[in-house]
């Protein structure tokens, strides 16, 4: 009889240690709520946005890197399908911009041989509607993406052609949050 009343009481105490555990988990799910909703932070819906289309207009490339302008078109497509934005030929918004500066910069060098990159790329964006205004876009700094290859000139090349795309996608995602962030 004894064993039996001893194991109901583990039983017991190991519910109640559940029990508390469980409600110490309620209780700091909901505090950390609390907190992430009282700091600012907001889950963006598509019904947020500050217009629903948007095209995207001639992007001018004033570099020498052959056809970064084709491949600034797709990163800036990709990032406004991920946020939600529709694109249209005839929207009432237009995205514009140029392209100023590409360049592939040695960082370091090993024994007289460079194995560290890094990859800049700086552009002037603008949001263009219907009427001709234009407000300017946030993605005008510095894009800057490092990358290391010790390896032969093509695979440097296909490194350089990587951390680039890397650089384009961050430029069109600061693109992008200006847009949304008016």
């Amino acid at each position: 009889m004894r064993k039996a009343k001893s194991i109901g009481q583990k039983a017991e105490r190991i519910g109640h240690r559940a029990q508390r555990c469980f409600l110490s988990l309620t209780l700091c799910t909901l505090l950390l709520t609390l907190c992430v909703g009282g700091c600012g932070y907001t889950l963006q819906g598509r019904a947020q946005l500050p217009f629903q289309s948007v095209s995207i207009g001639k992007i001018v490339n004033k570099t020498f890197e052959s056809k970064i302008e084709d491949r600034m078109q797709v990163a800036l497509a990709d990032e406004l399908l991920k946020n939600g934005f529709t694109l249209e030929k005839g929207a009432e918004h237009r995205i514009e911009g140029v392209l100023r500066s590409f360049e592939m910069r040695v960082v370091a060098e090993k024994s007289g041989v460079a194995d560290q990159y890094e990859v800049v790329i700086k552009g002037d964006f603008k949001l263009v509607d219907s009427s001709g205004k234009e407000k300017p876009l946030r993605g005008s700094g510095a894009f800057i993406v490092s990358f290391v290859s010790t390896g032969s000139i093509p695979d440097v090349m296909a490194r350089k052609e990587v951390a680039t795309d890397q650089a384009l996608r961050d430029l069109a995602l600061e693109i992008v949050a200006s847009m949304i962030y008016f």
